[in-house]
C-alpha cells in the first residue's frame, strides 16, 4: 500500500507521516528531505541558488548521507530547498528515488509538497495536512528555540507565508490538493489526534479494497 502525506511547512505532515508509518509497519520517506540535501549541497558549495543547472547536477549524483545532517533542519537549508525545487530537472532526477521507494513491501509512507499530486498520483491513500499559518508558525519557532535558535515567532511566521507562496506559486508540481486527498486540518489536533484519524482513513481503504467497493 502507498500513502502520501502532502502539505505546507509545518503543517505536521512530518510527524505524522513517521507515526503512521511506524503504526502500520511500512517504510517512510520525507521527500522533502531530498530537496534539502540538494539545497544544503548548493550551499556548502556556495552555488548561486539561482544556478539551476548546477542544482540539476547535485540532484542527480544526491549524497544520500546528507540526509542525517542536523543542518537539513535549519531554516536557511528550508529556504535553499524551496529555490531548488523550482527547477523541473531537480524534480526529474529525484522523482525515480521516490517512486522507487514508493515500491518498498509491505508498503511506504511518503510525505512532501507533491506526493500525491506528482510522485505517487495513484496513491492508495492520499492526505493533505494543513493548519493555520499562525499555529504552525508556534510549532517551527518553539521547536527551533528548543534546538537553541534564536527566533522569533513572527519572523517565522512571516518565512513561512513567504514559503507557501512560493511553492504555490511555482510552475513546476506546485502545492496542491491532490485528487481524491483526504484534508486533514490539525490546527486543534495533536498528533495522536491527527494519527487517530490517519489509520481510520486508511483502515477504510483497506476494508473497501477487500470487499471490492474501489
Amino acid at each position: 500500500m502507498i500513502i502520501t502525506i502532502d502539505g505546507p511547512a509545518a503543517s505536521g505532515k512530518g510527524t505524522l507521516a513517521r507515526r503512521l508509518a511506524q503504526a502500520l509497519g511500512y517504510a517512510h520517506l520525507d521527500t522533502g528531505a531530498l530537496y534539502r540535501a540538494v539545497g544544503l549541497s548548493m550551499l556548502r558549495a556556495g552555488h548561486d541558488l539561482d544556478d539551476a543547472a548546477q542544482a540539476e547536477q547535485i540532484a542527480g549524483a544526491l549524497d544520500l548521507s546528507l540526509l542525517e545532517a542536523p543542518a537539513l533542519r535549519e531554516q536557511k537549508t528550508g529556504q535553499a530547498a524551496s529555490a531548488v525545487a523550482r527547477y523541473p530537472g531537480v524534480r526529474t532526477a529525484l522523482l525515480q528515488l521516490q517512486r522507487g521507494f514508493a515500491a518498498t513491501p509491505p508498503g511506504a509512507v511518503l510525505d512532501g509538497r507533491d506526493t500525491g499530486s506528482v510522485v505517487c498520483p495513484n496513491a492508495d491513500v492520499k492526505l493533505y495536512v494543513d493548519a493555520a499559518v499562525t499555529e504552525r508558525a508556534r510549532r517551527r519557532a518553539a521547536e527551533l528555540q528548543a534546538a537553541g535558535k534564536d527566533v522569533s515567532q513572527a519572523d517565522v511566521e512571516a518565512e513561512l507565508a513567504a514559503r507557501d507562496a512560493q511553492d504555490k506559486a511555482r510552475e513546476e508540481a506546485p502545492l496542491v490538493v491532490p485528487d481524491g486527498a483526504v484534508q486533514l486540518d490539525t490546527t486543534r489536533l495533536s498528533i495522536e489526534d491527527a494519527l487517530e484519524a490517519a489509520l481510520k482513513v486508511v483502515s477504510a481503504k483497506k476494508i473497501s479494497r477487500q470487499t471490492g467497493a474501489d
